[in-house]
């Protein structure tokens, strides 16, 4: 699974800035410097078509959003801020999120449609997984998408996931897809 992509710093205390590294990106914690971009990603309805939630009503909110996101701080892991390596550009989001209720590790990604079709959000998901796996041992993490998000739904199979079963996403048929470390060595 690794494909030359390095820990650019990791601190104990995951309050502080957490860097990964793709071939062409930069994940690093999602905080409220990206609050307009997070905004701005949020607004377009094809980015959001399939995925239930609706967009911010402020820069403001998506600030409050971010300042109140403590996927970090909890669980050690959370969603990235994706940045293009060679311009520092705000690209998207990706990462894990950990659900107490489901006791379970989730893969998530949303790009601007500018990066669609090229291969960053399996680059970055394929990360992520790597780090969850390699790096905090975890043994299962999952993926969600609605059964008409094709594209998302590729991005899962390309990460060697494997579909497990249907499920209610927000009133539409959702499929869920597993990736396991056992598995997937």
């Amino acid at each position: 699974m690794k494909e030359g992509c390095t820990v650019l710093g990791r601190s104990s205390n995951m309050k502080e800035p957490f860097f990964l590294t793709t071939q062409r990106t930069i994940l690093r914690n999602l905080t409220t410097e990206y609050a307009a971009d997070f905004y701005t990603l949020n607004l377009d309805p094809e980015v959001l078509q399939f995925t239930g939630d609706t967009p911010f009503e402020s820069i403001a909110a998506a600030k409050d959003f971010l300042t109140h996101y403590d996927q970090f701080e909890k669980y050690g892991v959370g969603r990235f801020a994706v940045l293009d390596k060679s311009t520092l550009q705000f690209m998207g989001w990706c990462g894990l999120k950990y659900s107490k209720e489901k006791n379970e590790y989730d893969i998530g990604f949303r790009f601007f449609k500018g990066y669609w079709n090229q291969g960053f959000a399996t680059e970055t998901a394929r990360r992520c997984l790597d780090f969850g796996c390699n790096e905090l041992g975890l043994q299962r993490i999952v993926g969600r998408a609605m059964s008409e998000n094709v594209a998302s739904i590729k991005v899962l199979e390309k990460l060697g996931m494997t579909f497990t079963s249907t499920f209610d996403f927000d009133g539409q048929e959702g499929v869920l897809y597993e990736f396991t470390k056992k598995n997937n060595k």
